[in-house]
């Protein structure tokens, strides 16, 4: 990939994005910090690694649904007047790149976290790779034939376990040498977070993914309770499992400090609330509550693009997944400041 095309690439493959894996893999990092073998040059490798698959999976994702025409699909549904998400794939069907670029953009970026896992696994033992492996095939298949996880409502799930358990499992096993059930514990309240970002994305835009023939997790239930219910679970037993985890004496009480997060939870569950019952959302897009977190330096520009009420929950979800990593971040550099 030529150097002056290098950042094209990566905003066409949503690096801004790349924020749901980034933050548990530094979440694994700071976490491994304090051990005997704990190795800074083998945790930048392993994010770096991490990074560089998040990249080319998302380009991979475009790569399939362009395949497969889901834009066209999209652009049906809003000429009936339902909403949906269309900003797919625009660097294609503007003309600023091609199907040829889009493949070598995506094997440039695999080669680089190729590298980097056999990198580590050198340092850290083969089996590290089973990890990396396991991670590499679900995220292909997410969208990729045969099996095609985002068409048969287990996109949400495979995304949590990758960016969950096996992408801080792994980021963990690189820096500090060997898995942690600490880690593990964290692990599992993060991915349900991620899973919630594409939930929450699937739950407002059902429509769109249903034309494309594209079965989301919001889409196997079949109604508003079951889609709110699961809502429900995804955005507080998070916060549940922490408080279980402290309970059991796996993590240190102070964790409970991801509790400052949980406004945005229940916001969020509440907007999708008004979300099923088509209520009058109007107030809460001219000027998103502070407490949401980042909603982007030109939201009167969203809000022009007619997509405000998709960004807005969609970058709560997001910013609920950031803050309650960056919460665990602080919370683990303190407690080794006054360890």
């Amino acid at each position: 990939m030529a150097r002056n095309h290098f950042s094209i690439w990566l905003k066409n493959a949503r690096v801004g994005a790349t924020m749901q894996s980034l933050m548990p893999a530094v979440v694994a990092v700071v976490m491994a910090i304090g051990g005997e073998t704990f190795s800074w040059w083998l945790a930048v490798i392993a994010v770096v690694g991490v990074w560089c698959a998040h990249l080319a999976c998302n380009l991979l994702d475009d790569y399939f649904d362009y395949k497969a025409d889901m834009l066209k699909d999209r652009e049906r549904v809003v000429r009936k007047g339902i909403k949906a998400y269309t900003a797919k794939y625009p660097y294609l069907t503007d003309g600023s790149a091609t199907v040829g670029g889009l493949r070598k953009a995506i094997a440039c970026f695999a080669t680089v976290a190729v590298l980097c896992g056999a990198v580590v696994a050198a340092e850290r033992g083969w089996s590290i790779l089973l990890v990396a492996a396991a991670a590499g095939m679900l995220g292909f298949f997410y969208s990729a034939p045969p099996i095609k996880f985002c068409y048969w409502g287990m996109g949400e799930i495979v995304t949590g376990i990758i960016f969950g358990p096996l992408l801080m499992g792994g980021v963990y096993w690189a820096a500090a040498g060997a898995p942690s059930w600490q880690v593990m514990s964290i692990s599992i309240p993060i991915g349900l977070l991620v899973v919630n970002i594409l939930y929450t994305h699937s739950m407002i835009d059902l429509e769109g993914d249903a034309a494309s023939d594209k079965l989301t997790l919001a889409g196997l239930l079949k109604n508003d309770g079951a889609k709110l219910t699961m809502s429900w679970l995804l955005n507080f037993v998070p916060y549940l499992c922490i408080l279980l985890a402290v309970c059991l004496g796996w993590l240190h009480p102070a964790y409970l400090a991801v509790m400052l997060v949980l406004p945005r939870s229940v916001w969020l569950f509440w907007s999708l609330i008004q979300f099923c019952r088509k209520a009058d959302f109007s107030h809460e897009l001219e000027h998103p509550r502070w407490f949401l977190g980042n909603m982007g330096k030109d939201w009167e520009g969203v809000r022009k693009a007619g997509l405000d009420w998709f960004l807005i929950r969609w970058l709560t979800a997001r910013n609920t997944v950031s803050a309650f990593c960056l919460i665990i971040i602080i919370v683990k550099i303190i407690l080794l400041i006054l360890k």
